[in-house]
């Protein structure tokens, strides 16, 4: 057994009544993100939180059967002789992988049905998606499951006896991996808001930070966890797509970064260009009249927009 100074200590309950606190923390991480993912359409001006419910909908269910499907076939031995478990959401077992395999496209398909481009979409989405799984993590706790492994710091965790992995003693305490990745996932969403403000990335890219920056956090957790998994290459298998996050996010990136953005719907294009100094554009003075001052012609270009860019303001972190 090991001596410890402070823990984190182990859930008495995972329900309240008939509520599950797993399914619970789940549906309050979806919360968050449609709040916030309706929040940014509105901001950027292609999109109302009535649209980001309908588009959540469909995304969020895909995402729930990605992540089941992943889950059951990377541990398909828990399954195979019991097919019956595999619709029990509420014991635990989502995959965040095949979620967002899955959810994403469907999701971002759904924006472009409603006029939604999808470089838009998914920047507004790119933040909302790590809220989610900030709040969403809390559900492992509740369950005991997915920690790593043993450690006497002061923010270890407890876990019951029936929740131990084989071959370790009861009053062990565990890194708490659940925490970890929320932790990670918060600290995501802030970079995010923070790289928009600051550097104004094209429309898109914040998806492929997004990607890069939760593979490289998952990258670190996974190798701290101790639930059984396949290996390739001495990495866990969720490593090695963790990498793949990685790369193919900051491919996505360095891609899209600087590409322009698009006009928002309903806005014509001489409001966007009104005020901005057009040559030959037929606006020449009479020849009987004096030019009017240099100085009450010239344009701030930095107080005018180019078209379809965004200000400083536009791009805040909401």
């Amino acid at each position: 057994m090991m001596s410890l100074l402070a823990s984190i200590p182990s859930p008495s309950f995972n329900s309240i009544g008939p509520l599950n606190l797993y399914g619970l923390c789940i549906a309050l991480g979806v919360i968050a993100a449609v709040w916030l993912f309706g929040r940014r359409l509105e901001k950027f001006g292609f999109g109302t939180a009535d649209d980001a419910s309908s588009i959540a909908i469909w995304a969020v269910l895909a995402g729930v059967v990605g992540a089941r499907l992943y889950h059951v076939a990377t541990d398909w031995e828990k399954f195979e002789d019991n097919l019956g478990d595999i619709p029990k959401l509420w014991e635990g077992g989502l995959g965040i992988p095949g979620g967002l395999l899955l959810g994403i496209p469907v999701g971002l398909w759904m924006a472009r049905s409603k006029g939604i481009p999808i470089s838009v979409a998914a920047t507004c989405a790119a933040p909302a998606i790590p809220l989610a799984q900030a709040i969403g993590r809390w559900g492992n706790y509740f369950n005991q499951e997915l920690y790593g492994r043993p450690t006497d710091l002061p923010w270890a965790l407890e876990i019951d006896a029936e929740h131990l992995v084989a071959s370790y003693e009861v009053g062990t305490t565990f890194h708490p991996t659940f925490l970890y990745e929320s932790l990670w996932s918060l600290g995501v969403v802030a970079v995010l808001l923070l790289v928009e403000r600051r550097f104004k990335p094209g429309p898109g890219s914040l998806m492929g930070l997004y990607l890069a920056a939760y593979g490289l956090g998952r990258f670190w957790v996974e190798g701290l966890r101790i639930d059984p998994a396949d290996e390739v290459a001495g990495l866990r298998w969720n490593q090695l797509v963790a990498l793949a996050a990685v790369v193919g996010g900051m491919a996505i990136f360095l891609a899209l970064r600087t590409r322009p953005w698009p006009d928002p719907p309903g806005v014509l294009p001489e409001e966007l260009d009104d005020g901005v100094s057009d040559e030959g554009s037929g606006d020449e003075p009479a020849a009987d009249e004096e030019p009017a001052d240099a100085d009450d012609d010239e344009v701030d270009d930095d107080a005018t927009p180019p078209r379809g860019a965004r200000t400083g303001e536009d791009n805040a972190a909401t």
